[in-house]
């Protein structure tokens, strides 16, 4: 049976019996130690009560500790026009979390290799969390950081629907000025998480 769905235009309006995108693409699903299990559909994965599934978060620094936060496209499934940490996304079968980062830095904001030479796993952890009605993310999220010598961004706005830079200290110490940005659930854990030198290198579950 085909994956189908109510999807929204780029006006917020459902479109009915149109093929998610999601729907042709796997995730890798894992235990709770990380362990890959298989590789199962990604729509699937984010359906329901969900799939455990390998995923990571990248958070992108300039020079003076400002993290990017990139705002969703409206049309995402889940979180739309939420903020996140500066990328989010999934490794597929055989990639590591650092290639799929530099993918994904690449795809959504147009930063390249050549702009970092930092980015290191930092964390990891699990969490559940449900989307209105919408769907479910049920992860094993790891947390990469990079620092960029050139903060020169070419940013693709099929995904990204806004960027700002946010000194990170004042964000984590006091998440409640930015509550109006509406942030992501991973990206939240993953602030919660970090200690005040951004150098936790612990696994855990949240």
């Amino acid at each position: 049976m085909a994956n189908h769905e109510e999807r929204r235009d780029a006006h917020g309006q459902h479109t009915d019996n149109v093929p998610h995108k999601n729907a042709t693409q796997d995730v890798i699903a894992v235990d709770e130690d990380d362990t890959a299990l298989e590789s199962v559909n990604r729509l699937e994965a984010h359906t329901g009560d969900g799939i455990r599934h390998r995923a990571f978060t990248a958070l992108v620094f300039d020079r003076d500790d400002n993290v990017l936060l990139a705002q969703r496209a409206p049309e995402k499934r889940l979180w739309g026009s939420y903020w996140d940490g500066t990328v989010a996304s999934h490794p597929v079968e055989g990639q590591r979390q650092e290639e799929a980062t530099r993918q994904r830095l690449e795809e959504e904001l147009g930063i390249t290799p050549d702009q970092y030479d930092d980015l290191r796993v930092t964390d990891r952890f699990e969490y559940k969390r449900y989307f209105e009605n919408a769907g479910v993310e049920h992860e094993v999220c790891a947390v990469l950081k990079l620092s960029l010598a050139d903060v020169d961004l070419d940013p693709n706005e099929d995904e990204v629907a806004g960027l700002l830079w946010v000194p990170y200290d004042r964000l984590v110490d006091n998440p409640e000025w930015y509550r109006q940005l509406r942030l992501c659930p991973w990206f939240e854990i993953a602030m919660r998480r970090d200690t005040q030198s951004g150098t936790q290198n612990e696994s855990g579950l949240e």
